[in-house]
Formats: C-alpha cells, structure tokens, sequence
C-alpha cells in the first residue's frame, strides 16, 4: 500500500451565520449581554414591587386601587411596543425577504401577547375592585379583546404547516395590519363614552400624579421595557437556533437516505 506524503490540510468547522448574513449567528440564547439586561430587570422588578406596594402612598382619587396601575400601565405600553416591532419586522421582512426580521417579528408577537394578557388580568382585578365586576363590555375592553385575538390569530397562523417562505409572507400581512387596532384600542376611552378610566400614564401623563407616585410609575414602564427586550433577545434566539436544529435534521435524514440508495445499487 502506497501512502500518498502530501499533508491533508484541516477542515475548518462549520461557522453559522447570522440571519442577516453580517456577523456570527447565536449558539445560545444567553449572552453577557442578555445576563446583564435580565440581572437588571429583575433588579427593576424587586424596586417596582417595593415602591408600588410599600413606598407611594394612596391615591386622593383612586385610592389603594392605584397600585395596580403601576404594573398595569407598563404591561400594556411594553405590549403595544412589542406588536409596533412585530409590524416593523414584518414590512422590512416584505421588502427584504430576510429570516431575522421574521423570527424577530415572530418573536416580538409572542412576548407581546404574553403581555397584553397580563394587562387584561391586572385590568380585570381593577375592574372588579372599581366596578363591582372583572369585565363589561364597553368600548377599551371589547377594542382590546379584538386586539388581543387578532395576535392570537397571528400566532396561530405561524403554526400552520406549510412553506416557511408562505407562512412568513402570511404572517407579515396579518402583523402590519393588526397594528392598526392599537391606535383604535388606545383612544377608544376619548372616542367613546365608557366605564374605563380616561387618563394612563402612556402617552398623556396625569398632571396631578407627581413625586413618589410619578417616579413609580415610570420606573414600572422602564422595568417592563427592559424585561421586552430581555424576553424578545432570548426568544428570538431560541427562534433562531430551533430553524438551524430542524435544516440540520433534515440535511441528516437526505444524507441517510442517499446513504442507503448507494447501498442498494452497489454490486
């Protein structure tokens, strides 16, 4: 037997790419990054639970109920952030065809309706402390339960078994059009006439909120954006990672396929 002296140059391993094709994809949802972020929304959240239940005082109005507003304001605002990023992701998935921006629009949906469905649950304890019941059917609570079910559609849409160009291109007109609910569901207590309370920290800020109430109340809002933006980074890794487990699984199946074609036709 004649060995060939030549030396065999090494084969580099395989380096993922990221879904943008510009930098090294994740190879794990955790990060120094991601740790930092989560050790501070964890952080945030502890000093919310002291100032919002220990430290501000009651309300002149609202009195004790106050409290859920805290975490009731923030849920709702990092919610509709979350579905605004959703139709962002989806319009530039449109123009660029791109995997990243439809995991992250995917990704940024799923946190959203975890959080609109903690809104809902906060806002059925308000209702049932201030209305004597935990749900009426006046215009803020029925925009949001068309709001709320139209993501549900969305993310069941995702889930449907088909072409992943298909089922991107599906999802993204459905986010872009869903976000039209949010103005709609935002302003339904000034257009019109109903039970919920007219004034929100988001967008108009009570004139008579101030000190320890008003510091309070931002840093539920500033607590629940970063925890977003904790959930969406570690969500769309995972995302990420579960599209490059299934091709790998697939290119293994076709390899053991072909594998056993050779096998067969071999004299």
């Amino acid at each position: 037997m004649t060995i060939d002296p030549t030396p065999v140059a090494p084969v580099a391993p395989p380096v993922d790419v990221s879904p943008s094709g510009r930098r090294p994809a994740p190879t794990s949802t955790s990060s120094r990054a991601t740790r930092i972020l989560g050790a501070l929304s964890l952080a945030g959240i502890v000093a919310l639970a002291v100032f919002g239940l220990a430290i501000t005082p009651p309300d002149a109005q609202l009195g004790e109920t106050i409290r859920i507003l805290y975490m009731h304001v923030p849920t709702v605002s990092a919610a509709y952030v979350a579905f605004i990023v959703t139709a962002v992701g989806s319009v530039l998935y449109l123009w660029k065809r791109s995997e990243f921006w439809d995991l992250l629009a995917a990704s940024s949906a799923e946190v959203g309706v975890l959080f609109f469905a903690l809104t809902i649950f906060n806002g059925m304890l308000w209702g049932k402390i201030t209305w004597g019941v935990f749900w009426r059917w006046e215009p803020r609570l029925t925009t949001t339960t068309v709001l709320f079910l139209t993501y549900l559609g969305y993310l069941a849409v995702r889930r449907i078994p088909t072409s992943v160009r298909t089922r991107a291109t599906v999802s993204a007109v459905i986010g872009i059009l869903a976000v039209v609910n949010i103005p709609i569901t935002h302003k339904a207590v000034d257009w019109w006439r109903g039970l919920h309370q007219e004034k929100t920290i988001f967008g108009t800020v009570d004139p008579e909120m101030q000190g320890t109430q008003l510091f309070t109340a931002y840093l539920g809002l500033t607590v629940f954006l970063l925890l977003f933006a904790w959930l969406v980074i570690h969500r769309f890794r995972l995302a990420w990672l579960t599209e490059r487990a299934e091709e790998r699984s697939l290119d293994d199946a076709i390899a053991a396929r072909r594998a056993e074609g050779v096998e067969e036709v071999a004299p």
